[in-house]
């Protein structure tokens, strides 16, 4: 077995992926509580900002795709760079965008690059920590997600009350080019499976990625836990605003709290998907997701703590799906199929998403851009019935990988 401390290196490793990931998810997310902003300034429909929302995510989807044949072919960290530097110039011309046509474009641009890195960060982890170590992980990583709460989108909203909707997305430009500078000196080559036999031609590399069973398991799950997250998430500042009444101040402080609460409890799902078996505490965040999904997509005016708390335990069930999930996902793939099998496994859920946020943007109707959002609560239903049926692919993606590692397998040969 192998030990399951980090080295220092590994450790420089976690902080550098967690800060790229932190500005990936930041340019993502920041979509949605600008959702109002938006569509009163640039007097959008909720249909028009559901396609401007997804338009990253398809052409994100189509990029992984396109890059899934090339992805084990290549040194990780060049790819990171690459694409990286890619997603710095999409979300440039995203702050330089004078209209809703030009800013669909942008963000086309920007999900054509941004798209890739996760699934790259994830080969990376992969490739260089074991299984036992990656639920902390995981639960570091995506702190990118509390993180962009917590910092990113409290301050891009008061910096686009202040300046407008532009001003978050040149925040994350400044933020993106330091981070670039720390790719370069600290990440060391990653190159282990260049080493490893593989189908050179890209196009049947792609194929048997795509065509293995158990590989179609896993892209399944993610493509259905993808579903879930996007049908709300889009229409979630709408919501917060024209039915429950907040205001454009206090929503900064909503995400801060929210975010504040998921670094607190990531780490501690990481070291219990780490100390105890995944599936079962995927199962258990995954009921308390249902249940806090339904509590709030039912929300009627309440005061703003009411509104903190239940975001608080709303997110304390989503995290306790996505790190044990994500973490059973990557030892799936064998080490010459990680970049492919991880860019084919983000297309799918960036698909996924953006299908999620059109369908989203037909199911909600507000007929005015200051009445309340109706059908909100259907979301609510379809998406807890879409995480029920997850519960059911990612224990079968848990029986995958317990056959795969086994009592008397070496983790160094999932790792």
């Amino acid at each position: 077995m192998e030990k399951t401390s980090f080295t220092t290196y590994q450790k420089l490793v976690i902080g550098l992926l967690a800060i790229t990931q932190f500005t990936v998810v930041l340019d993502f997310m920041v979509m949605s509580p600008l959702g109002d902003i938006l569509m009163k300034s640039l007097d959008i429909t909720t249909k028009q900002f559901g396609f401007a929302v997804s338009s990253y995510a398809f052409s994100a989807g189509i990029s992984g795709l396109l890059a899934a044949g090339f992805a084990d072919k290549y040194d990780r960290k060049k790819l990171l760079l690459f694409f990286y530097v890619g997603f710095i110039l999409g979300t440039l011309f995203c702050g330089l965008a004078p209209d809703y046509h030009t800013l669909v474009a942008a963000r086309i641009i920007t999900g054509l690059f941004g798209g890739v890195i996760g699934s790259i960060s994830m080969a990376i982890i992969t490739d260089i920590f074991s299984i036992e170590q990656r639920g902390r992980v995981m639960g570091v990583v995506q702190m990118g997600f509390a993180a962009s709460q917590v910092l990113g989108i409290p301050i891009g909203l008061y910096l686009a009350n202040i300046w407008g909707w532009h001003a978050p997305f040149l925040m994350i430009v400044a933020l993106s080019i330091g981070i670039t500078l720390g790719i370069i000196n600290v990440l060391k080559p990653v190159t282990r499976h260049l080493g490893l036999k593989t189908e050179h031609n890209v196009f049947k590399h792609f194929a048997h990625v795509l065509g293995t069973t158990n590989y179609q398991i896993a892209f399944l799950g993610t493509a259905l836990l993808s579903v879930g997250g996007f049908l709300m998430m889009p229409f979630g500042s709408a919501f917060a605003i024209n039915n429950l009444h907040l205001t454009q101040e206090q929503l900064p402080v909503v995400f801060m709290v929210t975010g504040i609460s998921s670094l607190v409890i990531m780490p501690i799902v990481g070291r219990l998907s780490d100390k105890f078996d995944k599936f079962k505490v995927f199962f258990v965040g995954s009921i308390w997701a249902v249940i806090m999904t339904i509590v709030y997509t039912h929300l009627t005016p309440v005061p703003l703590w009411v509104v903190l708390i239940l975001n608080i335990l709303l997110f304390a069930g989503i995290m306790s799906r996505m790190i044990p999930s994500t973490s059973l996902m990557t030892a799936i793939p064998k080490m010459q199929d990680r970049g492919a099998f991880m860019s084919i496994n983000s297309s799918l859920q960036q698909i996924a998403g953006g299908i999620a946020s059109i369908c989203a943007g037909f199911i909600i109707v507000q007929k005015d851009k200051y009445s309340p959002l109706e059908n909100y609560p259907t979301l609510g239903y379809i998406s807890a019935v879409i995480i029920v049926l997850c519960i059911w692919l990612v224990y079968r993606v848990s029986v995958i990988v317990k056959h795969k590692i086994g009592p008397k397998e070496s983790v160094s040969e999932t790792a």
